[in-house]
């Protein structure tokens, strides 16, 4: 899993296999220690509804994807088009945009091999 923060963006970049993780019912996850002072823990899963997720700590961030538009977005698959989520604070406040995709290079090797 690959995070690129940007402002109020933060891109999640997933490989098929941790594509199929989430797809079976399982949280993907990654931990990020920077230099021995401190570490982020990212957790994603997937949700029902039709809104994405975000909760957690600063240090242990949890994301919750709808599960029927990332299904929906497997299928499409291999594609440059990922999925786009607005998830806002309490009262509107502070909202984060949540892009999601699938590594398309990884997708297309993966698909041919099979």
């Amino acid at each position: 899993m690959k995070l690129q923060i940007e402002g109020q963006t933060l891109r999640l970049r997933l490989d098929e296999t941790e594509l199929a993780t989430l797809l079976a019912g399982n949280a993907s996850a990654i931990r990020t220690r920077f230099a021995g002072v401190f570490a982020i823990e990212c957790s994603v899963q997937l949700v029902k509804g039709m809104d994405a997720t975000f909760s957690g700590s600063a240090e242990k961030w949890q994301i919750g994807l709808p599960g029927a538009s990332v299904r929906e977005h497997a299928e499409r698959l291999p594609t440059r088009e990922g999925l786009r989520f607005t998830v806002t604070g309490q009262g509107g406040a502070d909202a984060l945009e949540l892009l999601f995709d699938v590594d398309v290079r990884d997708s297309v090797r993966r698909r041919r091999s099979s």
